[in-house]
């Protein structure tokens, strides 16, 4: 079965090995994505909802890549680095996320890749090969910030 790779072409893909995101047939998998933007600075640093929102539409951008959109999200696995950010994270992920209703877990870890990150997002998709990445989800909220530009490898 192919494998097609996305890369945001960050420090970290080729120093550790990794691709943004992965589709294998059907299956796509969002490696765990900060609030960067296409310079590779921390969007919203103090804030986990602004961040939250940065990093679905990072997310989003991915999936797209890959022919896949929000609507074909399956499960969101939320990182924290403080478990009272919950609400704000939560508000965010469900603004994206609030019809299409991925399983999810959202745990607190001791800290992530930088002092400023707050939230890491992974998500998994299935795509419907019919209807993939054309959902109002996919769309919304409007006033996320912009995805960072999107470069496909074979």
């Amino acid at each position: 079965m192919a494998r097609q790779r996305y890369s945001t072409r960050t420090r970290w893909e080729p120093l550790v090995g990794y691709s943004r995101a992965v589709r294998v047939g059907a299956h796509v998998y969002v490696s765990g994505t900060t609030s960067t933007n296409a310079a590779g600075e921390i969007v919203a640093p103090g804030d986990p909802y602004g961040q939250t929102l940065q990093i679905i539409a990072n997310i989003r951008a991915a999936l797209r890549a890959l022919g896949a959109g929000l609507d074909d999200v399956v499960r969101t696995r939320i990182y924290v680095t403080d478990m009272d950010f919950w609400e704000e994270v939560g508000r965010a992920h469900g603004e994206f996320f609030g019809q299409t209703r991925p399983a999810t877990s959202m745990l607190e870890v001791s800290r992530l890749i930088l002092p400023e990150v707050l939230v890491e997002i992974e998500a998994e998709a299935v795509v419907d090969e019919e209807g993939a990445g054309k959902s109002a989800a996919d769309r919304s909220p409007a006033d996320a910030s912009p995805p960072p530009g999107e470069a496909t490898e074979p």
